[in-house]
Formats: C-alpha cells, structure tokens, sequence
C-alpha cells in the first residue's frame, strides 16, 4: 500500500529546463503523498523527459530496497534495457501462486516482491493480467519499446487512481491532492455537490469515473486504462463484472457450505502474507468476528484487536468485541471518542478525505486507525464487504420478498412471519406488491419522487437549484430481486464509496487494510447461489452464520441487531464546539450562494449516522470543497 504519481508530457521540448520542472513537478506530488508511504520514496524520468513516474513505500512485502519503485523490469524475449517501469500501489495477495507459474514460463525474479510479478504477468498476458490477479491494486506501467502507458484499478475500488488529462499532458495520482500540488486546478463539481446535498450521493452511479472536481476523473473499478504518449489518446475498457442472473439453482446446501468456506479461508490466509505484524479491526458484529476466528486458527501467537467504543450509546457494540477477544486470548485495544475530539481532528479529516462523507462513522473509523498507529501495527484485516455480497442490511429484505411475491412464493415460505419473530420491522405492503409487478414503473416513481423533494429542498438558492437539478441523478438496480439488488451495491454504487473511506483514512496513518470478504473468487460466488442461502428464515447472512456457528459464541452468530458501525453523531452534534464549526460551514455555504441566509438562523438539526435527512451534517462535509 503506498502511494503512486505521473506525469506524461504529450508536447515536450526535451531540454534541460523542461526536465528541472518536470521533476519539481513529481517531486511537489510525491510530498503531497507522503503519507501513503512514510517508508521511502522513488521519482524516475525517461531521457527523453516526457515520462515521470512517482512512488512513495510503504514498506510490507521485501522490505529490503529490491522492492523500490518506481521498478524496472527488462522482458526476457528481449534485449530491450528497462522496457517496462512500473509504480503500484496495493497488495497481490496471490503473487505466490503467480510467481511459480511465471517461473514454469521461464520468468525469473530479482524481489520477493508483489510489484516485480506484476510487470511480469503484464510481460507474459499483457492486458489480461489483471484477470489473474487476486488483491486490491492501482498501478501504472510505462512500455518504453510502445511508448505507452497501461493503468489498471482493481475489481472493487479498495485502491484508488486519479487522472487528469488535456491536450498537452496525463497525469495521475493516489489522491487529488498531488495533482492539485502539480498545479492542476482546484474547482468543485457543484452538480455532484447538489446530489450531495440532497440525497447523500458521493459518486455518479452513470458517470462512474465523476468525481466532486471539474475535469479531474478517477478511474473506475474493475477497468484498464491506456495512453498512448505519441497519439496523445486515451482509452479505458471495462475488464471484470459479475452476472447478477447467473445462478447454480441445483447446488447443495452442504456443497455451498463447503465452497464457501473453503473460498472464505483461502481469502483469509492469503491476506495474513506479511514481513511486518498484522492485526485485526473488531466491531463485535459478525463480520469482523468471522475473520477473528478464521486467522486465529493460521497462528500460534495471539492476534491484535482494535474497537471503537461509545460508552452510555446505545449502539455501542463494545460488549460484543470483548467477548470475541477473551475466547481468542486477543491484545484487545479501544479508542473512545468525543464530540470535542470530532472538532480538534476536523481539517485533519477533511484534508485525508478530500471529498465529502456522509456521517461521523468515517471519523470513528479514522480514530481505529490512529490507534492501529499509536501501537505499531501496520496492516489491518477488516470485514468491509460482507454486508453488500451477503445481504447483510435489512434493507435487503424488501428486495428478496419482492423476488418471492413475483415468484409467488412468498406466502409459502414464511420468511416474513420469521423476520419479524426475530425483530426485524422492515415492512413489506401495496408498494412493494406494484413493484414486484412493474418495476420499470415503480423506477420511474421513485426516480421522480427524488428529483422533486431535491428541487423543492427549503435550504438551497433558487439559483443552485435551477443550474444543478438539470442534471440531478438518482439510481437503481436493473432488476427488483435480491442478487441485482446486492450487484448495485457492490459493482454499481455503495461499496466503493466506504472503501475510499477505508483507504482515506488509514492512508492518513500510513496503514495498510486488508478486505477477505472482497476476494473475487469468494464474491463471485457467492453471487453464483441462489438467494435463500442468502437470507433464510429471517437472517441475513446465512451461509456465514452457518458456517461460523461452531466458532463463535451464539450471541454473536445470531445477533439480531445490525448496528453497521455507528457512532452517537446526534450526541456530537450537539456539542456546543461541534455546533460552531457546523455554524461556519453553513456561512460558507451562503457566500458561495449554495445556502440561503436563512439557514444561519435555523436551529441546527442533529441527526443519527444513517439519518435520511441528515442535512446539518452534509453542509459541514461539504464546505471543505471551497477550502
């Protein structure tokens, strides 16, 4: 995990000046990213001075300097000196496995590193490489012999890659941040902020490479970039999806079980691939216990924990964590926080997100990562991605009984009759029976609906709204069951908005986390069973739940409150600190004419986390925009 710049110069003068600030340049983002890579840093320049690559290491795979980047690598079909150079950032969890079969192809390695596989995968299957990589990556590799550069971003979004591109250059980063330092401009995307502002939207599910600043993209997940420095042409293809309709409708329970677990552990053993310690995040909730329990069973030693507790909230889950580390004899470390502590880390957290955050729960998560620092350890494992692959929300239960009701074996299955045996409020009446029926029409409602609360939302300028809602967006999944449904989340819109979250924030720390739940192979198939192994009987999750159910306590197997890490945001927003700086967003809002003056008068509304309307909150993330 580190971070990557570069710059390519389509117009280049090739003479000794233009190089000096073409390394000022890479030089002035590779400060900006410091913090990804506190280990180390690297900054090569072709000769001709049209091709920069920047690198800063975070050293955990070989961590002697045969794993310093950028990295050269000569083609063994040929005599072509330093015909590829690569920066990446990320881990290959399965470069082992792909080593070995590099090697049979007569492929030898100077590292034991993850990077050095790369540019030999890419050597051999060329733009198919990433097919056969497992981890979460975003590199770049520079050909000299083609004078082209190819950028891939892994299936999930876990790495990031920024780029901006004109007529003149192509440049590239871990965080908008070091293209600002290359002196591209700083200019808010207000159409995202208006989507922002009234619904929560960090991203454009239509426009998924949009992101909060003009003319600077992110690339999307899953995809492949090109550029061509002789044609100065961009292009980028989408390598990897999954077929949310594609199911196995004949597999076993006992096969699925078995599969699943077998997938699950693989997942977790390959992420425990270290030369420095790792520890674990524990939130008490299923998730992260299933991972407690699984590496335990690969080490001797005990694991290191870390829980973000909320003393006297009634979400607090810090119970259930303690209970997960007595039985596995865990190093358990807390960190508690306050409304005080949210305001003294403000900027901090801003400048480390760059883009606005929905709730306080990014802070908290920020805070476990701090910890993870203060006691040395430098890769996390953590359970991000279970809930939108397993059905883990309750909001999922409407999509699955509306799959049943079309079906029409909703009544016969008594899944309603057992989620509400087992608490579960979520309601299921005329609108989800006409939905089941027309879901193209019911798309078209609520698609409307949205548009016409955002223009009629009483905070905002008559001038805001009538330039931004022109192009106001809202999204859905394709089709009304429950594998589209959890598809959306994962590929489309969701998951990739909390892991930038993830690497946000423990970037800050120069922190590595690593995700199980997200390894392709295990993703896909889970997607590949039939909805009932999904939710059964009332409970979510349950091929977990089954399959860790003789490795954790009841109480934490079939829980039956999903708390989804949430921290007491009402409470901090009302503190008097927090209020003030909540005050001082809202002015800035006005002067940038995005608040009516009014606004400064109302009384500020404090909401919890997962609020809907959860507005107050919004206008304090997203003044840092017009910082």
């Amino acid at each position: 995990m580190c971070g990557i710049a570069g710059i390519l110069n389509f117009r280049n003068n090739n003479n000794g000046d233009n190089n000096t600030l073409l390394k000022q340049r890479l030089q002035s983002m590779n400060n900006a990213l410091q913090h990804r890579g506190p280990d180390g840093e690297g900054i090569w320049v072709n000769e001709e001075g049209s091709v920069a690559l920047g690198h800063r290491r975070l050293s955990i795979i070989d961590l002697s300097n045969a794993g310093h980047q950028p990295m050269h690598y000569v083609s063994k079909n040929e005599s072509y000196n330093h015909r590829y150079t690569i920066t990446h950032n990320g881990e290959i969890y399965n470069y082992i496995e792909l080593r070995e079969e590099l090697a049979k192809h007569g492929y030898t390695f100077q590292s034991q590193t993850d990077t050095e596989v790369i540019v030999a995968a890419y050597d051999y299957w060329k733009d198919l490489c990433v097919d056969h990589f497992d981890g979460m990556f975003a590199f770049a590799i520079w050909d000299a012999k083609e004078k082209e550069l190819f950028a891939a971003r892994d299936r999930f979004g876990e790495k990031p890659f920024f780029y901006y591109f004109d007529k003149n250059q192509f440049l590239f980063a871990s965080e908008m941040k070091a293209l600002w330092a290359a002196g591209i401009y700083r200019i808010p995307n207000q159409k995202m902020l208006f989507n922002f502002i009234t619904i929560g939207y960090t991203d454009n599910p239509n426009q998924p490479g949009e992101t909060f600043f003009e003319n600077i993209h992110k690339l999307p997940t899953a995809t492949c970039l090109k550029y061509s420095l002789s044609k100065n042409e961009l292009t980028l293809e989408k390598y990897w999806d999954i077929d949310p309709e594609k199911q196995d409708k004949h597999i076993s329970e006992t096969d699925a079980l078995e599969k699943f677990n077998h997938l699950l552990t693989t997942s977790v053993k390959r992420r425990l691939r270290s030369d420095v310690a790792i520890g674990t995040s524990l939130s008490g909730g299923l998730d992260s216990s299933s991972l407690v329990a699984i590496s335990s069973s690969f080490t001797n030693s005990p694991l290191t924990a870390f829980t973000a507790s909320f003393p006297q909230f009634e979400k607090d889950e810090s119970t259930y964590a303690k209970q997960v580390a007595e039985q596995f004899k865990l190093h358990h470390f807390s960190t508690s926080i306050t409304g005080d502590d949210l305001v003294n880390d403000w900027e901090k957290l801003c400048y480390h997100q760059e883009a606005p955050f929905g709730s306080a729960s990014i802070y908290a998560q920020y805070k476990v990562y701090e910890l993870t620092k203060q006691q040395g350890i430098k890769v996390l494992l953590d359970g991000q991605g279970a809930d939108e692959t397993l059905a883990g929300y309750h909001k999922y239960y409407k999509w699955y009984w509306q799959e049943l009701f079309r079906n029409r074996k909703l009544r016969r299955s008594k899944e309603i009759k057992a989620a509400k045996e087992i608490g579960i409020t979520e309601k299921f009446d005329f609108k989800n029976i006409i939905a089941s029926y027309f879901p193209d029409f019911a798309t078209i409602v609520l698609e409307n609906r949205y548009l016409l609360n955002a223009i009629k939302h009483e905070d905002l300028t008559k001038e805001f709204v009538q330039q931004q809602s022109k192009e106001a967006y809202y999204a859905l999944p394709e089709r009304f069951t429950l594998n589209n449904a959890l598809h959306f989340n994962t590929c489309v819109h969701g998951l990739e908005e909390l892991l930038k979250y993830a690497d946000r924030n423990a970037m800050a720390h120069g922190r590595e986390v690593r995700l199980p739940f997200l390894s392709h192979e295990l993703v896909e198939f889970v997607f590949s069973l039939p909805a009932h192994f999904k939710i059964r009987n009332g409970w979510t999750k349950w091929i977990l739940r089954e399959t860790m159910k003789s490795s954790l306590p009841e109480s934490i197997v079939w829980r039956k409150d999903k708390v989804g890490f949430e921290p007491p945001q009402k409470k901090w927003m009302e503190n008097k600190s927090v209020e003030e700086i909540i005050l001082q967003a809202k002015t800035k809002l006005v002067q940038e004419k995005v608040l009516k003056a009014e606004v400064l008068n109302k009384k500020i509304i404090a909401a919890p986390s997962h609020d809907a309307n959860n507005y107050d909150w919004r206008y304090l993330s997203a003044a840092y925009l017009f910082k």
